[in-house]
């Protein structure tokens, strides 16, 4: 029985450690983020110590009936996320198998290996959290729907053209039908590795599992739309004055909307941003701002001209014929003025 028993703990410390080595791999040279690499490198350190000899002796590689067994699941990696995903849950299996029959080995191996477990959903959550974050921060192009009959047509498109932030804005409908709209745009743009975000319900956000939240001034306070959807969600704050970005600052939000840049039908009443306002976001905005508000391929040049870096869109993409041709036109013109 005890040669099974290290049979068993061997495999999964291995496999633990191989899973950990992917994703710290990813941490340093994807992410260059060495907090979450040294966390990755600590908790591999502290499994290699488990180790023992008597351990690894027990390997029997010729006669494992399991390293035939295979899924095609395993064999196809179509994204980094699906790579880490994979990775965190492998770990996360070992580590609960180590915890269970650590106790059969020594009482103090099953306690250390459930710490560590409780470790690597922190670290996937702070993934998570992190690829969000860099997302939204390498986002140009920001798109805003609007309720349209072919909707789920035109953010498919817009998406496969390369679009990576999406935010689903309907104050019409009734809720019910939000919420079937909003499942099913959100799963579309995690199939292709978009964000999404909800204008102005939480409470749907956090139905759905949206990647955030778009908060109108008169929405409820950031603080506790974060109550609501967890630290690691997106909150972001529309703005019109210097007043409200500074008091949006102030309340650490993720990123600010900026307009409306020119007269829009979706703002009735609201008067374009003056061009002290633009300049003066340009000059202290530390976070990752879009200028929102009639903004189309036609006046795009003077956008950019003013030195606005991100531009978020709704009828221009949503109303046109061709949204992947209109997507890519916006993302190439955002990309050759900044990079």
């Amino acid at each position: 029985m005890y040669q099974a028993v290290y049979r068993i703990l061997d495999a999964n410390l291995d496999r633990a450690r191989e899973g950990l080595r992917i994703i710290e791999e990813w941490c340093r040279f994807g992410l260059n983020n060495a907090t979450l690499a040294e966390e990755c490198k600590n908790i591999r350190q502290e499994l290699a110590k488990l180790h023992h000899w008597e351990i690894r002796q027990a390997r029997n590689t010729a006669n494992d009936v399991g390293t035939e067994l295979s899924h095609p699941q395993e064999e196809v990696r179509d994204s980094i996320d699906s790579i880490l995903q994979a990775n965190l849950c492998r770990t996360q299996e070992a580590l609960r198998v180590l915890e269970e029959y650590g106790k059969l080995y020594n009482p103090q191996m099953g306690g250390i290996c459930k710490k560590m477990r409780y470790r690597v959903y922190t670290l996937e959550t702070s993934l998570l959290d992190n690829r969000r974050y860099q997302q939204l921060n390498r986002s140009s192009l920001y798109l805003v729907t609007s309720p349209e009959e072919n909707l789920f047509q035109v953010v498919e498109s817009a998406l496969q053209a390369g679009l990576t932030l999406v935010q689903y804005r309907d104050k019409e409908s009734h809720d019910s039908l939000r919420l079937g709209i909003a499942q099913q745009l959100c799963q579309l743009c995690h199939e292709y590795n978009a964000l999404f975000i909800v204008n102005d319900r939480v409470d749907l956000a956090l139905a759905v599992n949206a990647d955030g939240v778009h908060l109108g001034q008169q929405d409820i306070p950031v603080s506790l739309a974060r109550e609501v959807l967890g630290f690691g969600k997106i909150v972001g704050r529309s703005t019109t004055n210097k007043e409200e970005l500074s008091k949006a600052l102030s309340e650490s939000v993720d990123y600010v909307g900026v307009g409306p840049i020119y007269q829009t039908p979706t703002k009735p009443g609201k008067p374009a941003a003056n061009v002290d306002y633009i300049k003066y976001v340009i000059e202290n905005c530390p976070i990752p701002w879009f200028a929102i508000g009639g903004i189309n391929l036609s006046n795009i040049g003077e956008v950019l001209s003013a030195g606005i870096r991100r531009v978020a869109v709704v009828r221009a993409i949503m109303q046109a014929e061709q949204p992947d041709m209109i997507t890519r036109q916006f993302i190439n013109l955002l990309y050759s003025q900044f990079h």
